[in-house]
C-alpha cells in the first residue's frame, strides 16, 4: 500500500519509536528500581544499603502453611461448608477482598481506628492502592497531587503513569511543616488548579527516615479540612519500629479527610503482595444518593487486577488471626532487630566519622528512631555514576536521594537502608561507605 511505503523505508517491520509510546516509559523515576537491581547484580560482592526489604531470617517456610490452615479453620468456625472454603481459596473472589472484616478488626485492635469493613479494599500491595486512589480522585488536568518531598518513588511513578500533575512540598531537615504545605496549596489555587490530595509517610518516612510530630499531624488535618483536600497516608514502617508509635492520621480523622494506605509487606511478608486502602469518604452521585469511595476504588480495581490473590489473602489473614489482630505483637522481634540495626549503623558512622571530622568534610546525617532508612548529606554531587564508582571501587551500594525528589533536588543526599543487613555487614559496610565519602569529599 502506498501509505506504508515511507514508514517501511524509515524503520524495520515491527519496530516502534519511543516517541510513539507513553511518556512515562522514558521517565527516570520508572528506571530507579531496575537501575539499582542492575548495579546489585553487577557487583555481587558489594554490601548494599539500597534495598528496603525485610530481614530474611524472620521468615519460616512452614509458617505460611500454618497461617493458611488457621484461616481455613476460621472460615469453618464461621459456618463455611467444605465447598465454600474450597471456593474461597481457589476462585477469584470478590474484587474488594475476602478479608476486609479481619483487617477492620486488626485496625481497631492495633491502630485505634474504627472503620466499617465495607470501607476497605484489599489490594495487590500498597502500590495498587495508590494507583486506584489517584485514578479515582484526579478527574482533570487541573487536579494536583501534592507530595512531601523527598518521597517514595511508587507514588510519583503512579502519578506519571496516569499523567497526574505533582507538586512537591519540600521537607525541612526536621521534617514536614504545615506552613510549607499551606503555601503550596495557596499557590496552586491562585494558579487556577485544585489541590486534590497530599501524600505523606508520617512515620519513619521512606526515604528520609523522618517522623511527623504530634503538632504537625494536627495541623495537617486542620489544613485538609480548611482547604478541602484529602490526605493520602502511607505508613508501612510504624509497626516494625521500636517503641510506641504516634497515632496514625486516620485514627484522628474526624472529618473523613484521610485515605489510609496499608501494606503487609513489612509486617507479614512481601511475597504475599497484599495491601489495603481505607476509603470511608462518602461520595454523592447525580441523583443525590451516596456511597463509599471504597466502592469506586473496587470498580477501578476490577479493570486492573480483577481481585487480590485469595491464597495470599488467606496467608495474611491467618497471620493476623494468630496475633489476635495485633501486628505490633507479631513484630516484636522484628521491631527490636530493626531498632538495633539502626542504632548500630548510627554508632558505626559516628565512630568512623566523629563530629569534628564530619564537620570539616561537610558531612551529616539524621538519626531516626525506627523504620528502615536514614539520610546522609555529603558535600559532593551524588548521581548514578557516583553510585557505580562506590560499588565498583569501594564495594558498597546505596541510593541517590535525587531518585526520590520530583523535579530537582536531592543531589547531595544518600539514602541508607539498614533493614536487610547483619551486624557484621553493617560494620563492614559503614567502613566502606566512609572510605568512599572521605575520598569524594574535600575538606571545607
Amino acid at each position: 500500500m502506498p501509505g506504508n511505503t515511507a514508514t517501511a523505508g524509515t524503520r524495520s517491520r515491527g519496530q516502534l519509536e519511543m516517541a510513539e509510546l507513553h511518556g512515562s516509559v522514558s521517565e527516570p523515576v520508572l528506571d530507579t528500581m531496575n537501575f539499582l537491581n542492575e548495579v546489585t547484580h553487577r557487583y555481587p560482592d558489594a554490601i548494599s544499603f539500597a534495598p528496603g526489604r525485610p530481614y530474611d531470617e524472620f521468615f519460616d517456610t512452614d509458617q505460611v502453611i500454618a497461617d493458611i490452615r488457621r484461616y481455613l479453620d476460621h472460615l469453618a468456625r464461621q459456618g463455611g461448608s467444605p465447598d465454600d472454603i474450597r471456593t474461597a481459596l481457589y476462585q477469584y473472589g470478590p474484587t474488594a477482598g475476602l478479608i476486609r472484616g479481619i483487617i477492620a478488626d486488626s485496625l481497631r485492635a492495633d491502630e485505634d481506628t474504627d472503620v466499617p469493613a465495607e470501607s476497605i479494599v484489599v489490594t495487590v500491595g500498597a502500590q495498587e492502592a495508590m494507583l486506584l486512589v489517584l485514578r479515582a480522585l484526579m478527574a482533570g488536568p487541573d487536579d494536583v497531587l501534592l507530595v512531601s518531598s523527598p518521597c517514595y518513588v511508587g507514588i510519583t511513578g503512579a502519578a506519571r503513569l496516569l499523567d497526574v500533575r505533582v507538586r512537591p512540598v519540600e521537607e525541612r531537615e526536621d521534617g514536614f511543616r504545615a506552613a510549607d504545605l499551606e503555601a503550596a496549596v495557596r499557590e496552586e489555587l491562585a494558579n487556577g488548579r485544585r489541590p486534590r490530595a497530599f501524600y505523606v509517610v508520617p512515620d519513619h518516612s521512606n526515604p528520609s527516615g523522618t517522623t511527623m510530630g504530634t503538632r504537625a499531624r494536627a495541623d495537617l488535618l486542620e489544613l485538609a479540612e480548611r482547604y478541602d483536600f484529602l490526605v493520602l497516608e502511607d505508613s508501612p514502617y510504624r509497626l516494625v519500629s521500636p517503641g510506641t508509635p504516634l497515632p496514625t492520621l486516620k485514627s484522628r480523622d474526624r472529618a473523613r479527610r484521610v485515605v489510609h494506605v496499608g501494606s503487609y509487606s513489612k509486617t507479614v511478608f512481601p511475597g504475599a503482595r497484599v495491601g489495603f486502602v481505607v476509603a470511608d469518604q462518602r461520595v454523592r452521585d447525580a441523583t443525590g444518593g451516596e456511597h463509599l469511595l471504597a466502592d469506586d476504588l473496587a470498580k477501578i480495581k476490577s479493570m486492573v487486577t480483577v481481585n487480590t490473590s485469595s491464597l495470599s489473602q488467606a496467608a495474611v489473614a491467618g497471620a493476623l488471626l494468630g496475633a489476635q489482630g495485633r501486628l505490633s505483637r507479631l513484630n516484636v522481634r522484628a521491631a527490636a532487630h530493626y531498632g538495633d540495626a539502626m542504632r548500630e549503623t548510627l554508632r558505626q558512622l559516628d565512630a568512623r566519622l566523629p563530629a569534628e571530622r564530619r564537620a570539616r568534610l561537610g558531612v551529616s546525617w539524621n538519626e531516626p528512631t525506627g523504620g528502615f532508612f536514614l539520610t546522609m548529606r555529603v558535600p559532593f554531587l551524588v548521581d548514578n555514576a557516583q553510585l557505580v564508582t562506590s560499588a565498583q571501587d569501594f564495594g558498597v551500594i546505596w541510593t541517590p536521594m535525587s531518585h526520590f525528589c520530583p523535579g530537582t533536588g536531592g543531589h547531595h543526599g544518600i539514602r541508607l537502608s539498614i533493614s536487610y543487613l547483619t551486624p557484621a555487614e553493617i560494620e563492614e559496610g559503614t567502613a566502606r561507605l566512609v572510605r568512599f565519602v572521605e575520598t569524594q569529599s574535600a575538606p571545607l
